[in-house]
This record gives C-alpha cells, sequence and structure tokens, in this order.
C-alpha cells in the first residue's frame, strides 16, 4: 500500500531524478582507444631501435679508426689484431664524433 506523498518528498525525488540523469554513463566512462597505445608503442620501440643503433654505430666506427690507426697491433705478433684491445680502445675523444664521421662518410675512403 503506498502513501501519498508530500511535497518534500516529491522534491527529493525530483532532485534525485536530475542527479541520476547528470551522472556519467558507468558503461562508456573508462573506454580506451587502443590505436593510441599502439601508436605510441610503435614510437618508443622504434626510439629504442634507433637508440640500438646509434650504440653499434659508435662501437663499429671506434673499432673501424682503431684498426685503420693501427692502435690495436699485439705486441708480439705485429701482423695481428690485439682483440681485447679492441674492446676498450677509444680512438677518438667523443661518442659524437664517430657518429658524425659515420654519418658524413658513406663510403670508404680510398
Amino acid at each position: 500500500m503506498k502513501f501519498p506523498r508530500n511535497e518534500r518528498e516529491e522534491a527529493e525525488a525530483q532532485v534525485m531524478k536530475i542527479y541520476k540523469e547528470s551522472s556519467p554513463a558507468l558503461e562508456t566512462l573508462f573506454e580506451w582507444s587502443y590505436i593510441n597505445h599502439v601508436a605510441w608503442s610503435l614510437v618508443i620501440v622504434f626510439f629504442g631501435l634507433i637508440l640500438w643503433m646509434g650504440v653499434a654505430l659508435v662501437n663499429a666506427e671506434n673499432q673501424r679508426n682503431a684498426l685503420l690507426t693501427k692502435q690495436c697491433v699485439d705486441a708480439v705478433f705485429k701482423t695481428e689484431v690485439d682483440r681485447k684491445c679492441l674492446r676498450t680502445v677509444h680512438s677518438r675523444e667523443h661518442w659524437w664524433q664517430h657518429i658524425t664521421y659515420a654519418m658524413s662518410n658513406l663510403s670508404p675512403e680510398k
């Protein structure tokens, strides 16, 4: 059995109805756009790949320059290369010098 409402209960019911309609829909509140996640993931992967290729280029150019300037000649066998020296040699002062040389000289010197 329903009892008749008074004006205060009706006003409160009206306010609650307005509040309920103004609240966000929970079904669409946490939707994700995976396209943006894929794009940023690819950016991070390609940035890591570029960084890795840069480090590899610096190491290769460092060893190439050390071999060209004969900085790692074996002390006992003069025609051989000291491989331990090749891993630790610094043939130029800074790493960016290796990158600038490698990027500006694409073909070997004659």
